[in-house]
């Protein structure tokens, strides 16, 4: 009861926010709804002054919704559908991540870009977009700005690369009767799912190949997602030691990403269901709870955050992205031509 006295004002702000963010969302799947609603959510900052009385309630959204978002993603994912299908791609995805977050951490260095947002945009980039900032951000501790100044380059990114990438992908010759060139490419270079979506889509569509590239795409950008655990159970581990070796004491239980052992488990109860013959399309609803809750999250987010600082303050995380985008593009064309799938 004590919960809903002090978090029920904050959390119905943040749904007001979130459901035309997610309609709008729908309608223009290129931006996606968590980018609506992170930009709503500043824009409010500048008519709600006094936040007094939703406070609580927005953090919870922002921090512990999230956690509940990660999870319910779990269920979108059939690991042994992922590890038939994506076993190709897997060098792939395995150098582009590994070439994001060195990008990111040789820039992070050299023009003293703080850490944790440096994390977010490498990691951002490099696995999933808003889904990996959502499950690294409370494991490394970031605030709202840093995860909205995150969100805010990788969503610059995903647009530019939904957009280019058919053409671009055209006039470096991947092959128009197959979609397994350019899938394999947008599932392993474009960030967010909803832009690997609209690129593979328009692919499609351009040279009439059904959803061969669609699917192709998706399974490769399913099998980077899974990318999300080990990444977060290091950056747990590699915290622990900082804290250890600045001489702080540090109970490990109270830092450990336990809700990434929910996502897997989510994971686990869908492969072994369908596995059994349960119909994968059971799970839909839970995976449409999973992406509301992303941008119920980041509605929150932007409430947090100062939107003149954030553009002040956004350059060199810019340049960070932009770097990542076009480490992990070069990356990903050198391992296809490699592997001889290009």
């Amino acid at each position: 009861m004590k919960f809903l006295e002090r978090n029920w004002k904050g959390i119905l702000l943040c749904l007001a926010v979130a459901v035309p963010s997610w309609y709008l969302g729908k309608a223009f799947p290129i931006i996606g709804g968590p980018v609506f609603a992170i930009i709503a959510g500043m824009l409010l900052t500048f008519v709600i002054r006094d936040k007094t009385n939703v406070q609580a309630g927005i953090t919870f959204t922002s921090k512990k919704v999230l956690q509940y978002a990660v999870i319910l993603l779990g269920f979108g994912l059939n690991l042994s559908v992922i590890l038939q299908t994506g076993r190709q791609s897997l060098p792939i995805i395995i150098a582009t991540i590994s070439t994001s977050l060195i990008v990111s951490y040789a820039l992070h260095r050299m023009m003293h870009i703080p850490g944790k947002i440096s994390i977010l945009v490498g990691v951002g980039s490099s696995i999933c977009g808003g889904s990996a900032i959502a499950a690294t951000a409370p494991v490394i501790e970031a605030d709202d700005e840093e995860v909205a100044q995150a969100i805010s380059v990788i969503f610059f990114f995903n647009v530019l690369a939904a957009i280019l990438f058919p053409t671009f992908g055209a006039l470096i010759g991947f092959s128009t009767t197959s979609g397994e060139a350019f899938g394999i490419f947008a599932g392993t270079a474009v960030n967010d799912t909803s832009s690997v979506t609209a690129a593979a889509s328009t692919w499609d569509s351009l040279y009439g190949l059904g959803v061969a590239t669609l699917d192709k795409a998706v399974t490769v950008k399913l099998t980077r997602t899974l990318a999300i655990i080990p990444i977060t159970l290091v950056l747990a581990f590699m915290r622990a030691k900082d804290a250890k070796s600045g001489g702080s004491q540090v109970d490990f239980k109270k830092i450990f990403p336990f809700f990434i052992l929910y996502f897997v488990l989510a994971s686990v109860i869908t492969t072994v269901a369908t596995s059994l013959g349960v119909p994968s399309a059971i799970f839909n609803p839970v995976k449409t709870l999973s992406k509301f809750f992303i941008v119920m999250a980041m509605s929150a987010i932007g409430l947090n955050t100062n939107i003149v600082k954030l553009i002040k303050t956004g350059g060199k995380p810019i340049i960070m992205g932009f770097c990542c985008w076009i480490g992990i593009t070069g990356v990903s064309l050198m391992m296809q031509r490699l592997l001889g799938i290009w």
